[in-house]
């Protein structure tokens, strides 16, 4: 069974477990799917410090924060205990386009030549998750949510703004690895 679980699985099935999310939440007692809300409770119960925006019935959220803490705990899991051994299958076309920018591909996630301890000290580092960190804040307080909450909540309730949000995300995502990020990179 573990080695089942542990092999990568299809994204239709994946797409289905997270599709099945949100008609789950509502029938839960009308509960809407989003990660970024969760920091706003964690601050509302922790620092509120007579600031409006955190003066709310934070508790009555308090199903989100063991939302976020179970997907946190089974990321660990999945990582120490059903990590698959074999290498991330890339296309050629992909490791082209990486080695282009210089970045080794290692058949990880994440490629170790951008996401390393002593690039976090960089200039580019500085850039990539500081302001980079910063920024995706904004932009999810700026939407009313993240791109979780609103590319599978929103749209999947015919949300207006949600569908705005989606493509908002998606054109300034196609801008950044098109144009920004090859041009931070061979700096």
């Amino acid at each position: 069974m573990l080695e089942f679980i542990s092999q990568p699985w299809p994204w239709y099935v994946a797409g289905a477990f997270i599709g099945l999310t949100v008609p789950t939440l509502l029938l839960l007692g009308n509960k809407h799917f989003g990660i970024s809300s969760s920091l706003r409770h964690i601050c509302a119960a922790c620092f509120p410090a007579n600031i409006p925006f955190f003066k709310y019935n934070w508790k009555k959220e308090l199903w989100n924060l063991f939302f976020v803490a179970g997907i946190l705990i089974g990321g660990v899991v999945a990582t120490k205990f059903l990590n698959n051994s074999e290498p991330m299958l890339i296309s050629e076309k992909t490791v082209s386009d990486l080695l282009a920018l210089n970045i080794v591909v290692d058949h990880n996630l994440m490629p170790s030549s951008i996401f390393n301890f002593e690039n976090v000290f960089s200039k580019q580092g500085l850039l990539f998750f500081v302001v980079g960190g910063f920024l995706v804040g904004f932009g999810t307080r700026y939407a009313g949510g993240c791109t979780s909450g609103h590319a599978i909540m929103g749209l999947s309730n015919l949300q207006w703004p949600s569908l705005i949000a989606t493509i908002s995300f998606m054109a300034g995502g196609f801008m950044m690895v098109h144009f920004i990020f090859p041009w931070l990179v061979k700096r």
